[in-house]
């Protein structure tokens, strides 16, 4: 065996030492001892990842059926020349294990699905949802799930150059009720109603050209300032209720960061989108949106 300290690894107390401080040695124990479940690892989910394992959380569940391409170069962490063609969750793994080696990482390779929901949540303290906007059917799945085993979910959008931050679980309005997913006939209701309900005081206006978000073919535009954003929110939401078990966020409560005008807004939305504002508000973009077609 080789005598050279440089194939040491530095200890689990090492590696996390400068946490202390910020974080007591007991609540470090805690994060250690944690297990995350990450929907979703391209955009926001790739960058919640990186902060929970820098934070020293010490066990991922991480589901993405993607690959990573040239797209995704402007904003996910895991996106480089070198892992181009390379599947996210992979990437992401090889990444949490090389900021700590003694992390535990399950990769669930086919993304979230129907079939595996259930063995993704067995045993999480906590669900991050990074799953693609887009992605509203399966999304429902987990959120109708986790309220069901009373997990908490944190989740947070990357609109324009502000981020949101929304939290369900134990004691919050459901999320199938805050959004109003049952007044909607049809995916592109169902999508307008997540945008708007996911941003309900709209600092993002202005920001977004609409020209650019096509329904159909499920694109959208993001920038690495606000995916870094949701990460940091999503990232100091996490610490608390991993160490605290509680949140003082949970909705119909909402945040907005914009980093543009360099303003929050935090409020408690009542009724969530049942507001007759957001009504309004959800017609306004349904109509904006099929203008341009």
């Amino acid at each position: 065996m080789s005598n050279d300290s440089s194939s040491v690894l530095p200890s689990y107390e090492e590696l996390f030492s400068r946490n202390i401080g910020i974080v007591s040695t007991n609540e470090q124990l805690v994060l250690s001892n944690s297990k995350v479940g990450i929907a979703g690892v391209g955009g926001v989910g790739g960058a919640h990842a990186i902060t929970l394992a820098r934070m020293g959380v010490g066990e991922f569940y991480l589901a993405d059926p993607d690959i990573f391409e040239p797209a995704n170069m402007n904003r996910q962490a895991g996106a480089t020349i070198s892992t181009l063609g390379r599947q996210k969750g992979v990437v992401i793994k090889e990444m949490i294990l090389s900021i700590n080696p003694k992390a535990k990482v399950t990769v669930f390779e086919k993304g979230l699905t129907n079939e595996n929901l259930s063995d993704f949540l067995n045993g999480v303290d906590i669900i991050l949802d990074g799953l693609d906007a887009f992605a509203i059917p399966i999304r429902r799945k987990l959120y109708e799930a986790c309220s069901k085993k009373e997990k908490f979910v944190i989740a947070s959008g990357p609109l324009g150059l502000t981020g949101t931050l929304h939290v369900f679980g134990p004691g919050s309005m459901s999320f199938e009720k805050y959004f109003d997913f049952k007044s909607c006939r049809n995916f592109e209701e169902c999508f307008v109603a997540f945008i708007v309900g996911t941003c309900p005081s709209f600092l993002q206006l202005g920001q977004i050209d609409s020209q650019s978000v096509n329904i159909e073919k499920q694109q959208g535009p993001s920038l690495a300032p606000s995916i870094n954003l949701c990460a940091a929110l999503t990232g100091a939401e996490a610490l608390q209720i991993l160490i605290h078990k509680k949140s003082n966020l949970l909705a119909p409560r909402f945040l907005q960061f914009d980093l543009q005008k360099k303003r929050m807004v935090r409020k408690y939305l009542y009724f969530g989108n049942r507001n007759p504002i957001q009504k309004l508000k959800r017609k306004i973009v349904l109509f904006i949106l099929k203008r341009k077609k």
